[in-house]
C-alpha cells in the first residue's frame, strides 16, 4: 500500500489527501497550527467555476488568461476551467452549501476581470470557511489521521528521493509520496492578507531538498485591505457588488488607470490605489460602499461587516479606509498537471505550487479552484504513480549578490519592512539590489535558528533573485525603472496602515 503524507490542510492539501486515501493509498495530514488554521478559512470572496448555461469555459480561460498577463500555461488554464465543475459538485456532495437563489439555483456574484458573474460563495462571505469545515469533516469521517501543531523542517531525501519528512522536534515520517500543500508566504511582507502562518514552509524544504522553483517574483498585493486596526481583508466581491474606490477628495480615481476602473485586475487597481494615496501623503483611500445599504452589507457581507463593525466602523454610511497588502503568491515549486515536482516523490499543490495557471497575476476566486482541481489531481497521481516521474525543470538564473557588512540586525519585522520597501507593489534595481545584500548578509552561517524565519529568508532571497532577473513590468511584478513612472510612486512613499 502506497503511503502518502500531505503536509497541510487547506482545500488543496485535505483535496489531495481525500483523493490518495479514495484510491487506496495510506494518507496522514500533517499540520503546523489546528487543522483548521489555513489560508483557505480567511478566504471571502468564493470559488470560480462554469456553472450557468450560459457561460463557457472558453470564456473563464479567457479571463484567466487576461488576468495573467498572457503568460500562463494553457495547458494548466484548461485543466483548471474544463475539471472545474466537477469539482464544484464533488465539494457539494461533501457538504459545502453554497449559497442558492430562491429557485434552488446557485447564487452567482461578480468579481474583478470576470467577463460573468461566475463566482460561487457561501455564508455570504465565508466560502473558504465553509469549505474548510466540510472538507475537515470528510478527513475526519474517512478515519484520516491527522497531525496538528507538528511544523515541516525537511524533507527526508533518499538515493535521490524523497523518502518522508523530518519535524521541527526530529520526529521523522516516512512516506512513499510526499504531497507540500503549505500555502504561501505573505509573511515576508510588512502589510499582508495572509495569517502567521503563512512562512513559506513548503516552498523553503523544496528548496532545500533541491526542487526547482520559478515564478517567485509574481507576488499579488489585493487593493483592498482595511487600513484600521489588525490587518484584514476587503473582498473584491464587495466591489463586484457595487462598492467604488474614492480618494481624499471624493474623487473615483480608479478609472485613470483602467477602462474597468475599480473592476480592473488586481494589480492594476492596488497600484491605482498606491498612486491616489502617495498623492495624499500616503492616506488610505476609500471604499465607499454606502450605496449598497446596511442590510444588503449584513446579510451579503455578515464577516466583513461584522470585522468592520468591531473596529467602529460603519460601512454602510461612510466609506471606509483601506490599503493594498501582500495577498498571493503566483509562483512557488514547478509541477506538472499532476502535482509532480522536479524530486521524485514529491508533490506540491495550491499556493506552494508553480503549476503556471496563473501566469503573472491569478484571476479573482481562481485560488480555491485550484486546490480543488489540482489537489485532486495530485492525490490521484501519487496513489497512480509507481516510478514517480521527474516533472520538466526550470532553469535557474542565479544572479550575483554582494553581502551588505552594515546590514541591520535581523528581526521578523525588519525582513517584513525590507520586502516592503524594496521587494514590494512596486521595484527597482537599486531597491532589489539593496535588498539581495541585506538578505545575503542575514542568511550568513550562524545568524538563524528559528526554523519560520529561516524558511522566510530563503524564499525572500529567491523572490529577490526572481525580481532583479526579470527586468521589465508585468502584470503583479512592476519596475518603476522599466516604464515611465511618473504616475507610480516609489515604495518609500506608499505609507500603509
Amino acid at each position: 500500500m502506497t503511503t502518502v503524507v500531505v503536509v497541510g490542510s487547506g482545500i488543496a492539501g485535505l483535496t489531495a489527501a481525500l483523493h490518495a486515501h479514495e484510491a487506496g493509498c495510506r494518507v496522514t495530514v500533517v499540520t503546523k497550527g489546528a487543522l483548521v488554521d489555513t489560508n483557505t478559512r480567511w478566504a471571502q470572496g468564493g470559488i470560480a467555476a462554469v456553472t450557468d448555461p450560459d457561460d463557457t469555459v472558453a470564456s473563464h480561460a479567457a479571463d484567466t488568461i487576461t488576468a495573467g498577463a498572457g503568460l500562463n500555461d494553457p495547458d494548466a488554464v484548461d485543466v483548471l476551467v474544463g475539471e472545474g465543475p466537477a469539482r464544484i459538485a464533488e465539494l457539494v456532495a461533501r457538504g459545502v452549501g453554497f449559497d442558492r437563489t430562491a429557485d434552488g439555483d446557485f447564487s452567482r456574484g461578480l468579481e474583478a476581470a470576470h467577463a460573468v458573474a461566475r463566482v460561487l460563495h457561501a455564508g455570504g462571505d465565508a466560502t473558504g470557511a465553509a469549505i474548510q469545515a466540510a472538507l475537515g469533516d470528510a478527513v475526519r469521517a474517512a478515519g484520516i489521521p491527522v497531525r496538528e501543531h507538528a511544523l515541516l523542517r525537511d524533507l527526508v531525501i533518499e538515493d535521490g528521493r524523497v523518502t518522508g519528512i523530518e519535524l521541527a522536534d526530529g520526529e521523522r515520517l516516512t512516506a512513499d509520496a510526499v504531497v507540500l500543500a503549505t500555502g504561501g508566504a505573505g509573511q515576508l511582507y510588512a502589510h499582508t492578507t495572509n495569517p502567521l502562518g503563512a512562512t513559506g514552509d513548503g516552498i523553503a524544504a523544496a528548496i532545500r531538498a533541491g526542487a526547482a522553483v520559478a515564478d517567485l517574483e509574481f507576488v499579488q498585493f489585493h487593493p483592498t485591505a482595511l487600513a484600521a486596526g489588525a490587518p484584514f481583508l476587503v473582498s473584491e466581491a464587495v466591489r463586484g457588488e457595487g462598492a467604488v474606490l474614492i480618494d481624499d477628495a471624493g474623487r473615483r480615481f480608479a478609472f485613470d488607470a483602467h477602462p474597468d476602473g475599480e473592476l480592473a485586475p488586481r494589480d492594476v487597481v492596488a497600484r491605482a490605489n498606491a498612486r491616489a494615496m502617495a498623492a495624499q501623503d500616503g492616506h488610505p483611500v476609500r471604499l465607499d460602499a454606502t450605496a449598497l445599504g446596511p442590510e444588503r452589507l449584513a446579510r451579503r457581507f455578515p464577516t466583513i461587516d461584522a470585522a468592520v463593525r468591531e473596529r467602529g466602523l460603519d460601512w454602510a454610511h461612510v466609506p471606509i479606509p483601506v490599503t493594498p497588502a501582500a495577498h498571493y503568491l503566483m509562483g512557488g515549486v514547478v509541477t506538472d498537471l499532476d502535482g509532480r515536482t522536479t524530486v521524485p516523490g514529491l508533490y506540491a499543490v495550491g499556493e506552494t505550487a508553480r503549476t503556471g495557471v496563473h501566469g503573472a497575476n491569478r484571476l479573482a476566486s481562481n485560488s480555491l479552484l485550484e486546490g480543488a482541481v489540482f489537489g485532486a489531481r495530485a492525490g490521484d497521481a501519487a496513489a497512480r504513480d509507481r516510478d514517480w516521474p521527474v516533472a520538466p525543470a526550470v532553469p535557474a538564473r542565479p544572479a550575483p549578490v554582494a553581502v551588505d557588512t552594515d546590514a541591520p540586525a535581523f528581526s521578523r519585522s525588519a525582513l517584513q519592512r525590507l520586502m516592503w520597501d524594496d521587494a514590494g507593489l512596486v521595484r527597482d534595481a537599486a531597491g532589489l539590489d539593496r535588498a539581495a545584500a541585506t538578505l545575503a548578509a542575514w542568511r550568513s552561517p550562524g545568524r538563524l535558528s528559528a526554523v519560520e524565519d529561516d524558511n522566510l529568508l530563503l524564499v525572500a532571497t529567491h523572490v529577490v533573485d526572481a525580481a532583479r532577473a526579470r527586468t521589465g513590468s508585468v502584470g503583479a511584478h512592476y519596475r518603476s525603472d522599466a516604464v515611465q513612472p511618473a504616475s507610480i510612486p516609489a515604495p518609500s512613499e506608499v505609507l500603509a496602515c
